[in-house]
């Protein structure tokens, strides 16, 4: 099934989607450790799953058999990540020709990040520049469900947030068919953001994307992998008094991420996707307590 089409299904029965990020580990025991925890979150029900790809399209095998595996093997709806960094069209071709010979129906068309290296980053010859023309190429070469991912405190390299939505826009128009936001911390920035998106015509479903933040290096290492997301002053005075007890620190997180999905879901979100960083713990107990309602 396309993403947006489950999204639309249980939306029309008034029933949120809950659905987990996971990348591909770097070991044998990463692996081992990977399937334990997507075995846990299997037991809620998840709409689906998603694997990313490295940066430069480092593991994009990895995540091609991670994804195949994820939804043949175990039984749970999987989408992979697309970068454009690093890849050709032939190379992009063959990897999406395997994900729909194997039965995949969903992908999330990124640019990926450049090399940190390499401020001055062109694509390679013979690829693409930006998230909507993989879009373009995907929806006109194969049959597969297209998402994009969106940032609702602007892109960190867009000088405006008009232009970050102008290019949102062109995503949309070259065949996203739904959206997974970039991960924040105060909901009122997605539900601005949503205003901000309806305004200029873009109507398919926001997934709103967050991650408990069960550490105060937890979070201020979540914050300098978005640069541009806030860090709330609360969370951080929380977790700082909280530091040195891991427990103590795990509910703060927890609680922190029950109260954003909570208020997500009551302002009309379509559901929550989780960035777990290959971990259960603090996911599930989010996700079982907005289960319970």
């Amino acid at each position: 099934m396309r993403i947006a089409e489950l999204v639309a299904e249980q939306g029309a029965k008034g029933a949120p989607v809950f659905s987990f990020e996971f990348f591909p580990p770097k070991t044998d025991a990463g692996y081992k450790a990977l399937y334990r925890t997507i075995e846990d979150l299997k037991e809620l029900g998840p709409g689906f799953v998603s694997v990313t790809c490295g940066a430069a399209g480092s593991t994009r095998t990895k995540t091609a058999d991670l994804v195949v595996r994820i939804q043949n093997e175990l039984g749970l709806l999987a989408m992979a990540h697309m970068t454009c960094t690093g890849q050709t069209r032939d190379e992009l071709a063959g990897t999406l020709a395997r994900l729909q010979t194997e039965g995949i129906r969903n992908v999330l068309a990124l640019r990926g990040d450049p090399p940190k290296d390499r401020p001055d980053w062109r694509p390679v010859e013979g690829g693409f520049a930006h998230a909507n023309e993989l879009a373009a190429f995907i929806r006109e070469r194969f049959e597969l469900g297209i998402g994009g991912a969106c940032y609702p405190e602007k892109h960190p390299q867009a000088e405006t947030m008009e232009q970050d939505l102008a290019n949102l826009k062109r995503k949309v128009d070259d065949g996203a068919e739904f959206l997974i936001t970039q991960l924040f911390l105060d909901d009122q920035d997605y539900f601005r953001f949503v205003e901000r998106v309806r305004a200029i015509g873009i109507e398919v479903p926001i997934v709103p994307g967050i991650m408990p933040m069960v550490s105060l290096q937890n979070l201020r290492g979540a914050m300098r992998l978005s640069p541009g997301s806030r860090m709330p002053p609360e969370l951080e005075a929380a977790l700082t008094a909280a530091d040195g007890d891991a427990e103590r620190s795990m509910e703060v997180g927890v609680e922190w991420a029950t109260l954003q999905g909570r208020e997500l879901l009551a302002g009309g979100a379509p559901g929550i996707h989780f960035y777990t960083l290959n971990k259960s713990p603090a996911t599930r107990r989010v996700t079982e307590r907005l289960l319970a309602g």
